[in-house]
């Protein structure tokens, strides 16, 4: 390196590059504002950052020079004003807050102590009760899509005993309040007070399942009790034809929000097969694992 050159790092030379480039532009528009068209008296040098302004001894005035000098001084000024003022609020700008982060998880898997043992590990309790199960040839569990187990929950509350269902009063009121149940959600039902109950039929009416699955494209529901399709056969058909699955025995929903929440459906490789009572319907249930993540 000759003694005459000067090391310049990246960031000095982005920082003179940029100020080359706005005296550069404020001497174009100088040029461009004076009554002559040119400079035929002036010469002017880049020397690294600066730029020099020698009076020509041909006659131009060293006025004349002195005001372009100061201009050119200005341009300097401000740009380099702007440069730190970039600089400063880079540095201290604020990280840009976080929306709609989930705050904790929520396991909705039903393992009780009386649970059935497989191997060794003990069974869920908790059950998805696929498509295949309510019409043979439609999608077993295993081969419900991904995407249609992970999915928005709503939370529904039934506001009286059973045998109470979830009707379309139920689901006007509920969206007059929450907001319309996105589309693809998975429907939980909470029974009324937030306990365990038995429900001798399945929650929700024909009339409102009906409209979730085609207004709503609904992908599934839970319930914290067995699901009982042994007296409403047409419900049960409509759930498999639009791809529904069911998820039963569920852990208590009680401290899930009726919006927000995410779920997550992990249907298990076993199968286990129950005989409805009085109807001989034979379903086969597989054990599933449960996580809402709520906001």
């Amino acid at each position: 390196m000759n003694s005459t050159e000067t090391k310049v790092f990246p960031v000095e030379y982005a920082f003179l590059t940029l100020l080359n480039k706005v005296i550069f532009f404020d001497d174009l528009l100088c040029n461009l504002l004076r009554p002559e068209p040119s400079f035929p008296n002036l010469t002017i040098q880049p020397v690294m950052s600066w730029w020099v302004l020698n009076p020509s001894p041909q006659g131009d005035t060293m006025a004349q020079a002195g005001k372009l000098y100061l201009m050119k001084m200005r341009s300097f000024i401000i740009a380099y004003a702007l440069v730190l003022a970039i600089v400063l609020f880079a540095e201290r700008r604020p990280a840009p807050a976080q929306h709609g982060q989930y705050s904790h998880i929520v396991d909705l898997t039903n393992q009780q102590a009386d649970g059935i043992i497989h191997g060794h590990e003990r069974v869920s309790q908790t059950r998805i009760i696929a498509p295949d199960s309510l019409i043979p040839g439609t999608w077993t569990a295993g081969q419900i899509p991904p995407e249609r187990l992970i999915a928005p929950l709503v939370v529904m509350d039934l506001n009286v005993a059973p045998p109470a269902q979830i009707s379309l009063d139920d689901i006007a009121t509920w969206e007059t309040t929450h907001g319309a149940v996105p589309q693809g959600a998975v429907v939980a039902i909470r029974p009324h007070g937030g306990t365990r109950q038995s429900q001798p039929a399945f929650p929700i009416t024909n009339q409102a399942a009906q409209f979730l699955m085609d207004a709503r494209y609904t992908i599934g529901f839970i319930v914290d009790t067995p699901a009982d399709f042994t007296t409403n056969r047409p419900l049960a058909e409509q759930i498999a034809l639009h791809g529904n699955y069911v998820v039963e025995d569920a852990a208590p929903i009680a401290t899930l929000p009726a919006s927000g929440a995410l779920i997550m459906v992990a249907p298990s490789v076993v199968v286990q097969s129950t005989v409805a009572p009085s109807a001989g319907i034979k379903l086969h249930a597989a054990p599933v694992r449960v996580l809402a993540m709520v906001r």
